[in-house]
C-alpha cells in the first residue's frame, strides 16, 4: 500500500490510498481520483512530509530507505536520541550565561554589546517579553532519559 500526498487545482491537500504507483496513475487517467472538498479531477502529487530526499548526507541514527539521499521520518528513540544531539550542539556551542540570559540578550539586541550565541534562564514571560521586543529566543526544555514513550 501506498500513501501518497495529493493537491488539487484549488490547492486543498488530501492524502490517497493506492496499491501501486501504477494503480495510482491508472486511477488518475481514469480519473477515479478527485479533490473530497470540491470533486475537482485535477489532481497532483506534492511532496510529503515523510520522506524528503535530497543530496545531503544521512542523519547518525536516521533510518534511511536504500535510496541515496532520502530518509524516512525517525521514530521513537530515534527521535529522542537525534533531539539530544540537537540539544547538546546548541549547548557546547553556546555561552552559558545562567540567570542574565535576558539582560545580556537586550544588550546584545541594542548593539551594547558584541553579537554572540548565549544560553541560559529565562522564563515564558520573560522570552515573550523579549520576542515583543524583536528578540528571537528560543526555549529548549530538559529532556530526562525516564519516560521517552
Amino acid at each position: 500500500m501506498i500513501i501518497y500526498d495529493l493537491c488539487c487545482e484549488n490547492d486543498h491537500r488530501f492524502e490517497g490510498w493506492f496499491r501501486s504507483a501504477d494503480d495510482f496513475a491508472a486511477q488518475l487517467e481514469r480519473r477515479f481520483v478527485c479533490c473530497p472538498q470540491c470533486d475537482s479531477h485535477q489532481v497532483r502529487r506534492i511532496p510529503s512530509a515523510v520522506a524528503i530526499g535530497g543530496t545531503l548526507a544521512p542523519v547518525s541514527g536516521a533510518p534511511t530507505t536504500g535510496q541515496s539521499g532520502t530518509a524516512m521520518m525517525p521514530a521513537g528513540k530515534q527521535v529522542m536520541a537525534l533531539y539530544r544531539q540537537l540539544i547538546k550542539a546548541v549547548v557546547e556551542s553556546c555561552e552559558d550565561v545562567g540567570p542574565a540570559f535576558v539582560e545580556e540578550a537586550r544588550r546584545m539586541h541594542y548593539n551594547e554589546v558584541p553579537e554572540r550565541p548565549i544560553r541560559g534562564e529565562a522564563s515564558e514571560e520573560e522570552c515573550e517579553a523579549l520576542r515583543d521586543e524583536g528578540i528571537e529566543v528560543i526555549r529548549l526544555p530538559s529532556v530526562k532519559d525516564e519516560g521517552l514513550n
